[in-house]
């Protein structure tokens, strides 16, 4: 039988300053381990501490722009476009543009603060 989600869990984000995400399909909101689906709307200079996540991440922009900090460079994913993080690769993630970013991120297995890793 179907699922139905009636509304999101909020959660607390990492980073200098409040990034809002509601998990709709996840550990949390769901009890779902296998992947987790969130809503994310990040503000203008917002930057959250590097990680090493044990998880592939799929994120989509919805509007402005997301900065994405690799071990190559740095890249910008701005509105309509999409980027795949790998598990085990280091990542960092911002929105330092005026517009902040607004996007889905989907995480294979479900993200959790036990496989994320962050940087001290």
């Amino acid at each position: 039988m179907p699922i139905k989600i009636l509304q999101p869990t909020v959660i607390e984000a990492a980073g200098n300053k409040p990034k809002i995400i509601k998990e709709y399909v996840g550990r949390v909101n769901s009890g779902t381990g296998d992947v987790s689906i969130a809503h994310m709307k990040s503000p203008a200079g917002w930057v959250e501490p590097g990680q090493t996540p044990e998880f592939d991440e799929y994120t989509l922009v919805l509007s402005g722009t997301l900065q994405v900090e690799s071990k190559d460079g740095i890249i910008e994913i701005n509105s309509g476009e999409a980027v795949i993080v790998k598990k085990g690769e280091w990542i960092r993630y911002s929105s330092p543009h005026s517009n902040g970013a607004e996007y889905i991120a989907v995480c294979l297995p479900a993200f959790s603060p036990d496989t994320v890793h962050r940087d001290e």
